[in-house]
């Protein structure tokens, strides 16, 4: 396949890219309450003449395109689902829906890799091998829909697979890739401690939860300092911790929710022993009891040597050796790990900041955007990844 024609002809269809993620985002699902949108997707493959599989692990698109030539099979993959936050920004295309928007990007990825099927739908008899594409719903509430579509098929016979994730705060034109843990095993907790409420006035006949809460946000700050080899990494956050109405009454219970994250199995089981055990000791230190809610999420995104190595390559040769930066590991989740339990492959970063430092905002605000043109840059690498693989 001629990689250089594949590129001219996802700039000439940059337009529609651009119109599928602003009627996109100006209509955004929630997880798991997708309709519209994978309805919307299963509709654009098959006019496209791709085999389509609709409610894959639940709500998720598949599409397979199958080349004129022998050669492997890649799948390629996007995420869909939006985000329970209002949309500030004043555009166009703001998010029509109440308190719902796409702020992580999702809707960029569909487009993305809407684009690319269809650039290489037009050229599916100079394709070697074929090209799954995989629409995922509900990335961003565990458990998530990696894992039921990959237990529905998504990826037989799939030799490799390759994700992009858009990334408001790096620079248009970067790529972003690293062998290895990309991101960190995401497990949640909630804890409610059961007290004895009582008149603020008289603290000796009450057994008060929000003293014990309060200790309890402190020790479980020394898990990691204290439990925790150094050389490893792990965090733990207590991000809501709520209780009681009024100044002067004790209440009965107190509620502490959280997040821990961690790369190594190891370590992620210590973080919830040493979670439970510090819980119990300090409940039981105060006379107060306690009920535990613990989460495991998503396992930590593991980028397979090879597949990494030569997403890189590709890369190069759409942005330049110069802009095909090595990533950095974060302790974000993403359930695209499930992905590469099953087969090899990788999942990289694209530079997507606004020119404008004003318009600028973190992923999951509600005035997120991210410049389009990343969308192009997405799918360059995508059709050149697949038309180099079989070489």
């Amino acid at each position: 396949m001629d990689v250089h024609k594949l590129h001219e002809a996802l700039e000439e269809i940059y337009p529609k890219m651009v119109d599928i993620r602003r009627d996109l985002h100006q209509h955004p699902e929630l997880s798991f309450e997708e309709v519209r949108t994978p309805q919307m997707i299963a509709d654009y493959l098959t006019d496209l003449g791709i085999e389509v599989r609709t409610e894959v692990g639940g709500r998720g698109v598949v599409g397979t395109l199958r080349g004129g030539k022998e050669g492997k099979t890649v799948a390629l993959r996007a995420d869909f689902d939006a985000l329970p936050i209002q949309d500030e920004k004043d555009v166009p295309y703001k998010s029509t829906v109440p308190g719902t928007m796409h702020a992580c990007g999702h809707d960029g990825h569909t487009a993305a890799l809407l684009g690319t099927a269809t650039v290489l739908a037009k050229h599916r008899e100079e394709l070697e091998g074929n090209v799954v594409f995989i629409h995922q719903f509900a990335e961003e509430v565990p458990p998530g829909g990696a894992k039921p579509m990959v237990e529905d098929g998504c990826l037989d016979g799939v030799d490799v697979v390759f994700g992009a994730h858009l990334q408001s705060n790096s620079p248009l034109g970067n790529i972003y890739a690293r062998e290895g843990y990309q991101s960190a095993a995401a497990d949640m907790f909630h804890i409610k401690i059961n007290g004895k409420g009582g008149h603020g006035a008289y603290p000796h006949q009450a057994i008060d939860p929000v003293v014990t809460a309060s200790q309890l946000v402190v020790h479980l700050q020394q898990i990691v300092s204290r439990s925790v080899d150094p050389t490893e990494s792990a965090v733990l956050t207590v991000g809501s911790i709520q209780s009681g109405d009024i100044g002067n009454v004790i209440p009965d219970t107190a509620y502490l929710k959280g997040t821990i994250r961690t790369f190594e199995s190891d370590i992620r089981d210590l973080m919830e022993k040493r979670l439970k055990q510090v819980t119990e000791a300090t409940c039981v230190a105060s006379g107060a009891s306690y009920e535990i809610d613990y989460l495991r999420g998503y396992d930590p995104v593991w980028n397979h040597a090879e597949e990494t190595a030569y997403l890189k390559e590709v890369a190069a040769d759409v942005v330049g050796e110069e802009k095909v930066k090595e990533a950095k590991v974060t302790m974000g989740g993403e359930d695209f790990c499930y992905y590469t339990q099953k087969v090899p492959g990788t999942f990289f970063n694209v530079g997507a900041r606004l020119s404008d430092p004003e318009l600028v905002y973190p992923h999951h605000h509600p005035r997120f955007d991210f410049d389009e043109k990343a969308m192009l840059v997405t799918a360059k690498v995508f059709v050149s990844a697949i038309a180099n693989i079989n070489k």
